[in-house]
């Protein structure tokens, strides 16, 4: 607090009346000692008093004190000292109001704590549930490719590399009673953007070609294991390289595989 500010508190003149507890008094007086202007202040303030009192009261000569002291028969009595009274009142209560406000600060602080556990929880549940779902879809791929090559009712039909990816080659697994047409295309390159495999079933005299489906998002399939479309009276496979889309007849140029049911 500024000298000023603390003048004009009117601590000082509460200080001069001895309205002040001990340890108030104790710190106006250190107050006073190191600052010229508080102590001039109160010296101010005392003279003010004095001079009030003085205006009001009449005058008295040593004389007519005596005479006034003899009559009442005033005797020097023992000063019985008044303890200040105690501020152990006040000091609990602000202590109790400083309590008040740090649990509050506690309280608010574990809410905040627990808020952001249960927000760090439900991502972490979202997370294990996402990771769960891909799972259970892999397993049941996993599950259709290991039913797919296990069944013996299954024509299997190899696909070899032809002059455009020698390299290449796929299988394709046809159950005549069911009508089920299974491309597994793991030996095929990941196919140009813009462009998809397209899988035809061909009868041979006359060469006749019937398109039996896309293998569409090549990408995105792990397994690369495709479901067809019924192949009927196919005499052989082959797979080009197609347009987005497909093409009604098949481009012989991008002729990557091609096998002889």
């Amino acid at each position: 607090m500024e000298t000023r500010e603390y003048i004009e508190s009117g601590i000082l003149e509460l200080y001069v009346y001895g309205l002040l507890s001990e340890p108030e008094n104790e710190a106006v007086t250190n107050m006073a000692k190191n600052n010229p202007e508080i102590n001039t202040e109160i010296i101010a303030i005392e003279k003010a008093i004095v001079a009030l009192s003085s205006s009001f009261s009449p005058f008295h000569s040593v004389a007519n004190y005596e005479k006034i002291k003899a009559k009442l028969e005033l005797k020097h009595a023992k000063v019985i000292e008044l303890e200040p009274a105690s501020n152990w009142s006040q000091y609990i209560g602000w202590a109790a109001a400083v309590l008040l406000l740090v649990g509050i600060g506690y309280q608010y602080n574990q809410l905040d704590q627990t808020n952001l556990q249960v927000a760090n929880t439900e991502i972490e549940k979202a997370k294990l549930e996402k990771e769960f779902n891909v799972l259970k879809l892999q397993n049941t791929a996993n599950k259709t490719s290991l039913a797919v090559v296990r069944d013996t009712k299954n024509t299997v039909v190899a696909l070899g590399g032809q002059a455009v990816a020698p390299e290449s080659f796929a299988k394709v697994y046809w159950n005549q009673n069911s009508k089920t047409v299974y491309i597994d295309a793991a030996g095929l390159p990941e196919p140009p953007t813009g462009m998809v495999y397209q899988v035809w079933a061909l009868k041979l005299n006359p060469l006749t070609p019937t398109s039996i489906g896309l293998l569409e998002d090549f990408n995105v399939n792990e397994q690369k294991l495709f479901a067809m479309s019924n192949a009927n009276e196919a005499e052989a496979f082959g797979i080009t390289l197609e347009p987005t889309g497909g093409s009604l007849t098949p481009t012989m140029e991008q002729l990557y595989t091609l096998g002889k049911v």
